[in-house]
């Protein structure tokens, strides 16, 4: 799959109409003839050694309109939040690939690295990766296809794709409703299971209600928040995201 990156696409930036931050932007991609976008939140003022930044994938369905109102750039001020728009994949509704080879989305990613690196001063030991149902899914194909970029990854209400094996050891956090009937619980907690078994951890430490994280204080923790709702994305999940990532770096 060829990508054109032009210097066009770093000069895509539209404002807004109707978003809560004025300060809020569209960024474009020309990706093997396809344009793609996302809404990027920059901080009001970068920090000197580079920003944080995010990589948030909506769920099947979505948009990233309306994915942007999860506010993990109102919980994470000092990062670059970039929330992707999908391309019709099942039914014509929006979505993401979540399977390796020749993918479309992983080659956005790729992309858009490429140029949010130069729009934008990005700390490289910073990058992470989160996403909600078949977003969270392409979040946990970016751990087995892009583990060298990202410092930690987030799925929500996800599960692991058959030919989506993780290799390399990274920090995760994923959050599961154990009444879920769209991304059955035991899916969840079969990726949980890989999660644990490529991280090497094992030692299970409780960190609140429904928290437990595996192999607390190694350099690739499993965290998971095991709640009792559906196929959702609770209040306080973009919050307990940010926390799990700021723990997290490529340095450390």
């Amino acid at each position: 799959m060829k990508t054109h990156l032009t210097h066009a696409a770093l000069v895509g930036l539209l404002l807004i109409p109707g978003v809560r931050d004025a300060a809020a932007q569209v960024m474009q991609w020309q990706v093997d003839g396809e344009t793609r976008q996302a809404i990027v939140h920059a901080p009001a003022s970068p920090a000197a050694e580079g920003s944080p930044l995010i990589l948030s994938f909506h769920g099947f369905g979505d948009n990233a309109q309306n994915f942007q109102y999860t506010n993990l750039h109102v919980a994470w001020p000092d990062a670059v939040v970039v929330y992707f728009q999908g391309l019709p994949t099942r039914r014509g509704l929006p979505g993401w690939r979540v399977e390796p080879g020749g993918n479309r989305d992983l080659a956005l990613v790729d992309a858009a690295l490429a140029s949010l690196r130069e729009a934008y001063a990005i700390d490289d030991d910073r990058i992470y990766a989160t996403g909600y149902s078949n977003g969270g899914m392409f979040a946990y194909l970016l751990w087995a296809e892009r583990p060298g970029v990202f410092a930690a990854y987030a799925p929500v209400a996800a599960r692991l794709r058959p030919s989506v094996r993780p290799a390399v050891p990274r920090p995760v956090f994923h959050v599961a409703g154990e009444s879920d009937r769209v991304v059955r619980f035991s899916d969840q907690e079969a990726a949980i299971a890989v999660a644990i078994d490529v991280n090497g951890v094992d030692a299970a430490t409780g960190c609140g209600a429904g928290c437990t994280v595996y192999g607390a204080g190694t350099a690739a923790p499993v965290m998971t928040w095991i709640h009792p709702g559906a196929h959702v994305y609770p209040r306080g999940t973009s919050e307990r995201i940010v926390s799990f990532f700021r723990e997290h770096s490529r340095a450390r």
